[in-house]
């Protein structure tokens, strides 16, 4: 059975452009490079040729990595989504316990998460404690720097699909 990814349809949408933009610029650029380092002469000693076939294949293991993403994804439109409960998509305001500190988190999955962007993983120790989560409950996550308590404070759809 193929494990499905959950992803927004903003997040699917960057992949798919990220795919293209691999697929149909970078992937003959570097083609071309390789022609021009080739045009240099003793390959073994060609630092251009061997950078630019390095290259090659990081181009080539990321269009493989993103296709398997894309196949597996399970686009969800975050705008649709339920908020009686924290669930993927939702976003989800938090007080820190111990600092009085509200902060806001859209819960993502691992691909789209930026924690400076305001998105976590569903994956990490605080989107795993959030998920299934209603407003007024309290959450205890260990982290790296102790343990830390927050209450949910309120769950909304997100602005974005």
């Amino acid at each position: 059975m193929v494990e499905r990814i959950p992803m927004s349809v903003r997040g699917h949408q960057k992949l798919r452009d990220e795919l293209n933009q691999l697929e149909r610029v970078e992937r003959m650029e570097v083609v071309r490079s390789i022609e021009v380092a080739r045009e240099h002469g003793d390959l073994k000693e060609n630092a251009e040729y061997h950078a630019a076939k390095d290259r090659q294949g990081h181009i080539e293991g990321r269009i493989m990595e993103l296709k398997d993403k894309l196949g597996r994804a399970e686009v969800i439109d975050c705008t649709q989504v339920s908020c009686a409960k924290a669930v993927f998509g939702t976003v989800v305001d938090l007080l820190d316990l111990g600092t009085d500190e509200e902060i806001t988190y859209q819960l993502l999955g691992p691909e789209e998460s930026n924690v400076k962007l305001g998105s976590i993983s569903v994956l990490s120790p605080l989107g795993q404690s959030i998920l299934s989560k209603e407003a007024g409950d309290e959450i205890l996550v260990k982290t790296p720097g102790g343990d830390r308590e927050f209450e949910v404070i309120g769950i909304r759809p997100s602005d974005f699909a």
